[in-house]
C-alpha cells in the first residue's frame, strides 16, 4: 500500500471551513425569524464569503500550479485564510457579538492572525530579508483590514444604528486587526526559518 502524502490529505480541511460557513449564512439568509441576524447583511455575505475564501486558492491553482505541476496545494494555509470567516459567521449564528463584550474586538485580531498568517505562508514564506518579509504580510493585514471597514461601513453601517460609535470602533478594529496581522508576520517569519533549517 503506498504512503499516504499528509500534505495532500488535508484537502478536506478547507473544504471543510467552507463547507460550515456557508451553511450557516444560508441559514441566516433563508430562515426567516432569527433576530440575531438582522440588519447584518448576510444576504451580501451569503454572497460575498464564499468569493473571498476561495479567491487565493484559485488564484494560487492558476499561478503557481500552472508553473510547477507538482507542487502541494498549501492546504492548511488555505484553512487559516478561510478560517476568520467561519469566526465571524459562527459568532452571528451564537449571537457573541451581542452576548460577549469583547467578542468583535478579539475577532478583529484573531481574524486577522489567521487571514494574514494564511497570505503568508502563501505568498511570502520565501521573502527575503526578514524585515521584508514582516513588513509586507502586516502591511497587508493593515489594507486588509481598511477594506473590511470599508465593506462593514458600506453594507450595514451608514444607514444603520451603529453610525455614530462608528468612527471609534472603525480605529479600534483597524489597530486590532493590524496587531493580528504583525503577530501572524512574526509566526510565519519563524516558521520559515524553521523550515528552511530543515
Amino acid at each position: 500500500m503506498p504512503p499516504v502524502d499528509r500534505r495532500r490529505s488535508l484537502v478536506w480541511l478547507p473544504a471543510l471551513v467552507l463547507l460550515l460557513t456557508v451553511a450557516q449564512l444560508a441559514v441566516a439568509t433563508f430562515v426567516p425569524g432569527i433576530e440575531r441576524f438582522a440588519d447584518k447583511a448576510f444576504g451580501a455575505r451569503l454572497a460575498a464569503y464564499p468569493v473571498m475564501m476561495l479567491l487565493v486558492p484559485a488564484l494560487w491553482w492558476l499561478v503557481v500550479r500552472r508553473r510547477r505541476p507538482d507542487a502541494d496545494p498549501p492546504h492548511v494555509a488555505f484553512a487559516l485564510i478561510m478560517l476568520g470567516f467561519l469566526v465571524d459567521t459562527t459568532g452571528n449564528s451564537l449571537d457573541l457579538y451581542d452576548s460577549i463584550t469583547w467578542w468583535d474586538d478579539s475577532n478583529h485580531f484573531v481574524n486577522w492572525f489567521f487571514l494574514l498568517g494564511g497570505l503568508g505562508l502563501v505568498t511570502a514564506r520565501e521573502l527575503r530579508p526578514a524585515w521584508a518579509q514582516v513588513l509586507l504580510i502586516t502591511g497587508l493585514g493593515c489594507l486588509l483590514a481598511l477594506g473590511w471597514e470599508i465593506g462593514e461601513w458600506y453594507t450595514f453601517i451608514r444607514h444603520g444604528t451603529e453610525l455614530d460609535t462608528a468612527y471609534e470602533d472603525t480605529l479600534g478594529d483597524m489597530t486590532l486587526g493590524t496587531c493580528g496581522a504583525f503577530l501572524a508576520a512574526l509566526v510565519v517569519l519563524r516558521v520559515s526559518r524553521g523550515s528552511s533549517r530543515g
